[in-house]
């Protein structure tokens, strides 16, 4: 028995060991603002990553933004620029124009992009395909895929479809994962504490629905992640901000 108890004791030791480890290294990790062609660190061991490159033994930052270090591979948060699209982004669109076999979505890109008639996952009317999605309704949609000059969209995933009322706020494309936050811990306090239906779109388009002053209260929330984005404590800010508007 004596022995299974020090075993037990050990392995608590070695959590305890891990925790602490854990913390150290996001303690160390740091951000600081850059901009292009700045060097951001030196070394064999670093790598580059996002909008960064390697010159010799110098990470250079490509973009104006967050340098994020604290680990071999060194990435840019970018804080200002346009919405570049990649498989896989989950956007918020606005129907353009109707065609035979689908729908011309505005998503805010370099282009409009394409949502085939057998990329929803119902049945529709080709004959009457508006009925499930007019000239001006907005979507929440998928890209399937980003050509030259074009993209191909997909409703073939949980959470899309047409976006019925609410509003729709913009916000730079590249501080959409501060609006998330860590495992969407941001947008999910902001969505409770203003009883909001959220759905946020890497594009940077944001569409909320609830009563008035929920809606107003979750865009004064998500404008003021966006303004505080590279403080520290934003989450303690946004915590107080929404517990004093409850006043």
């Amino acid at each position: 028995m004596e022995e299974k108890v020090e075993t037990n004791d050990k392995m608590e030791e070695e959590v305890e060991t891990n925790d602490k480890m854990e913390e150290e290294v996001e303690t160390k990790r740091e951000r600081k603002l850059v901009i292009p062609g700045e060097v951001i660190v030196s070394g064999d061991d670093f790598l580059p990553g996002d909008f960064t490159r390697k010159e010799g033994n110098d990470i250079i930052s490509n973009r104006y933004g967050l340098a994020e270090t604290g680990g071999r591979v060194i990435k840019i948060i970018p804080v200002s620029g346009v919405f570049e699209p990649r498989r896989g982004n989950t956007v918020i669109g606005r129907v353009e124009d109707t065609t035979f076999n689908g729908w011309i979505i505005d998503v805010g890109g370099p282009y409009s992009a394409f949502l085939p008639l057998a990329e929803c996952p119902r049945f529709i009317n080709k004959n009457d395909i508006a009925e499930f999605a007019g000239i001006g309704e907005v979507m929440s949609v998928k890209i399937l895929g980003v050509k030259k000059n074009s993209m191909d969209l997909t409703l073939k995933s949980r959470g899309l479809g047409v976006l019925e009322g609410g509003r729709i706020i913009k916000v730079n494309p590249h501080k959409v994962p501060r609006v998330i936050g860590r495992e969407g811990s941001m947008i999910n306090l902001i969505k409770d504490q203003t009883k909001t239906e959220i759905t946020v779109g890497q594009n940077g388009y944001v569409w909320i629905r609830g009563d008035l002053e929920g809606e107003n209260k979750a865009e004064k929330a998500i404008k003021l992640v966006i303004e505080e984005s590279i403080s520290k404590g934003l989450t303690e800010k946004i915590e107080k901000f929404l517990g004093g508007s409850n006043k």
